[in-house]
This record gives C-alpha cells, structure tokens and sequence, in this order.
C-alpha cells in the first residue's frame, strides 16, 4: 500500500504539472528531500523519479513558463563558478571513481539551487516552495519525533522513514535540518497565504515546532543541541520581551530535562572535552590532516579526497565505574576517516578556491537577508509585511545551518542549497520591487497662482 500510495500521489502531482509547470519544480523538492524511491520497494523504487521530476521542472520553465521578473543573480554566478570548480577538480581527483559517485549527485543539486531562483518570481512561487521544504521534512520530523516522545530513538537507532543514515537520514543532518526550519515554521503560521494563519494553522505549527525540538532528543545527535542554542540566541534579536523569554526558555528546559534519557545526558557530556571521546578526537586528527593537506594540494583533491588521509591519535580506554572510573590513553593509528565539517570539507576537496567561493556565497546570503530585513521591516502598505520576516527566517536557517555544518560533512547537502535558491530569489524579487517603485510615474501638480485657493485633494471613487 505504501509503494502504490506514494506511486500514486507523484503521478498525480506529475499530471497537474501538465497545467501548471511549476509544480514540477515542488514535485523535485519534495523527491530530493523525502527521497520515496527508497521508501518504496517496487514501484517508485523501479523509477527514476528523481531524474524525471529533475528534467520536468527545467522543460516545464523553459517551454511553457513566463519568464518575466527572472534574473540570474550574483550569488547565482558564484555558485555556477564553484560548480565548475568541482568539475575541474573531479577531472582531476585523487580517487576518480569516489569522486564520479559524489558528483553523481553534488552537481544536479548545484544546478537546481542555480535554476530554483529563476522560477521564484512571485510572492505565491516563495511561499509554495518554502511550505514544501517544511511540509517535506516534516513528513520525517514528526515520525521521529512521534517514537522520541513514545520511548523509541536513542544514538543510531532513531529509525525514519528510511532505515539508512545518509542524506536527510542521518541523524545529524535531519538534527540540523529541523531546528533549521522553526523561523521557516514561524513565519508560515504569520504570514501564510496558502493556508490562512488560523488557529488550525498554528496548532500545527507549535505541534510541529515541538516535534523540531524532539529530533535531537531522540537521535541524541550533538550538534542538534548546539543548534537549539544557536536558535535560542538568535530569536533574542527579536522577541519584544527579552527577560520574559529567557526566563520562559529557561523555565521550559528545566521542566524537560527530568524526561530525558540518561542516554542523552551520557552523549551530551562529551561536549566538555573531545579527549575523552573517540568520535570527537578522530575529527580533531583529521581537520589537522587535512590543513596540511591543502598546504602542499592548494587546489584540493576533488571529493572524497579524505580516503587518502592516514594519522595517529591517542584513543581512550575506560576502566572502573562511579568514582574509581579512571581513563587511560593508547596510541591507535586510522586511515580514509571522513572530514566530519563542511569547512573541511570544501578545503580538502576543492581546495583554497572553492572554500573561499563557498564561505562568500554564504556570506552574501546572511548580509542579502539583512538589508532586506532592514529596508523592508518599516513598510506598512498593502502586502509589504511578509518580505522582511521571511529575509530573517531564511537569515537564521542558514546561521543554524552554518553552526552545524561546522561539524558535519554537508556543504553540498541539497536541502541547504534549495535554501540558498530562497534566498536568492527573495533578493531579486525585492531588488525589482523596489525597482519597479521608482520608475513609477508621478503626477505633477501645478503650482498654485496669486489669489487661487489651495484645497485638499479629493480622495478617489472606489
């Protein structure tokens, strides 16, 4: 039944695409993220539903969808130069065959997040795609979130829609992905127009926020919980009541930690010192590797250039239990360990060059926001009330992001990058707003003769 439903549900969204193009471009996002081809086992699993949605969202835009208001941006430019920076460095990577199998992948979601923001021309196509990346995630949210707040979940047994660990799946990404999407979430439960803010809106909304804030309780992932501080601070910046909202935040933390597992409190106090961790120490060993891996390859290896990493490291050995519990530190040799950050990532991968154009594009994003934040938060007039709380949603999204990519390997995860395509849509959209108003013909009065009696302009008929 599973397989036939989601069979079914993709075919029909195929079909209304037929009408209305656009859709096929929701119908790859929600594919990319959710990924049912691995969820089902026959059916879609047979499909190349992926690469078929992929191609019918370029064709439907270029054959049948009206281009006006579509610009290709700066940051479009930057990410299309560190597209072709990674096809260099794929040509010439140090392992051709890893390298092949990630670009596989890496480049189609380059391209899109190139192509999403060509498609975002008005204000009905942004809130369409950001409700689809939440509603899309949320289909993995809240059943994890659902077992965490049944008993379930627990380090690498937390199991989703897909018993993987890869993608979406794995439990830091999908830690950092759901704290990611609560200004996303907020904002739909304020500003929504394609379900109306009504209190069935907003149960689901704080009902889903909730479930956001439990994925990291049930994959006891640690960069969910630096992520939910990183969240915390952020939202200071904008609540009216400050004291009132740390107390709230403080009040509500105190009252959850008596229901968390000693599991978690167990994973969690490893954050005081990554000696005493063998995961933490291995990331250590190889973020060191991999700086003086780009010393002597400043151009970067191509992907997955980690497998030819090879260091020491002192691994540490527990004896004893309560207060005679004592460690002791063993020499231990490892090979081919993954970067465990995106920074590291992009520098032993790409190189100098692709790390610098990675960190600019995302610093133009988190500076693009904010001047939209800024010129747009005082405008009153009809319809000018949403554009500067989505530049701040989509604003912290990515500051959550970037904190926890900080130890994750997901500097192409595609989720993210249809993000940065949000992002770069809104700044065009409101660039040829603003345009738009100042090339907007004014009507010039003449001024009034000796002895005429100046009067108040008559309103006009409605």
């Amino acid at each position: 039944m599973t397989d036939a439903a989601l069979f079914l549900f993709i075919a029909v969204v195929m079909l209304l695409g037929l009408r209305r193009p656009f859709v096929w471009v929701l119908a790859y996002i929600y594919i990319d993220t959710l990924s049912p081809q691995d969820i089902g086992w026959r059916i879609v699993a047979s499909l190349p539903v992926s690469l078929i949605a992929f191609c019918a969202a370029f064709a439907g835009w270029l054959l049948a969808d009206p281009k006006r208001g579509a610009t290709f941006g700066f940051r479009q430019w930057l990410m299309t130069i560190l597209l072709v920076w990674c096809a260099i460095t794929t040509a010439n990577a140090d392992f051709p065959v890893e390298a092949a199998a990630k670009w596989d992948w890496v480049w189609k979601a380059m391209v899109f997040a190139i192509f999403l923001p060509l498609t975002l021309t008005t204000r009905l196509r942004i809130e369409a795609t950001v409700l689809t990346m939440v509603l899309t995630a949320s289909a993995i949210i809240i059943g994890g979130g659902i077992k965490t707040a049944t008993g379930g979940g627990g380090y690498g047994t937390l199991y989703l829609l897909v018993n993987t660990n890869t993608g979406m799946y794995e439990s830091s990404t999908l830690s950092t992905v759901a704290i990611a999407i609560i200004p996303l979430i907020l904002w739909a439960m304020r500003h929504g127009t394609v379900f109306a803010p009504d209190w069935r809106v907003k149960t689901f909304g704080y009902a889903l926020i909730f479930a956001c804030l439990l994925i990291p309780v049930g994959t006891e992932a640690r960069t969910g919980l630096l992520c939910i501080a990183v969240l915390g601070v952020l939202m200071l910046r904008e609540v009216k009541r400050r004291f009132v909202y740390i107390a709230a935040a403080g009040a509500l933390g105190l009252v959850a930690l008596p229901f968390l597992p000693q599991t978690w409190y167990e994973r969690m106090a490893t954050l005081e010192s990554h000696e005493e961790d063998t995961s933490a120490s291995t990331r250590v060993a190889v973020w060191e590797w991999t700086i003086d891996y780009a010393n002597s390859h400043p151009m970067g290896g191509g992907f997955d250039a980690y497998r030819g990493n090879e260091f020491a490291y002192k691994v540490p050995i527990r004896t004893g239990e309560g207060n005679t519990r004592s460690v002791t530190y063993q020499d231990h040799t490892d090979q081919a360990r993954a970067y465990h950050s995106a920074i590291f990532e992009m520098l032993g991968e790409q190189g100098w060059p692709g790390l610098l154009l990675w960190l600019w594009i995302h610093a133009l994003g988190l500076w693009h926001m904010e001047r939209i934040r800024r010129r747009w938060k005082d405008r009153a007039g009809a319809g000018q009330q949403w554009q500067a709380p989505l530049a701040m949603a989509l604003q912290f999204a990515q500051v959550i992001y970037l904190v926890g990519s900080l130890f994750q390997g997901i500097a192409y995860q595609p989720f993210i990058l249809t993000l940065v395509g949000v992002q770069c849509a809104l700044w065009s959209w409101c660039r040829n707003a603003d345009s738009v108003s100042r090339k907007r013909p004014r009507r010039h009065l003449a001024p009034p003769r000796a002895g005429d009696a100046v009067t108040a302009p008559v309103a006009p008929l409605r």
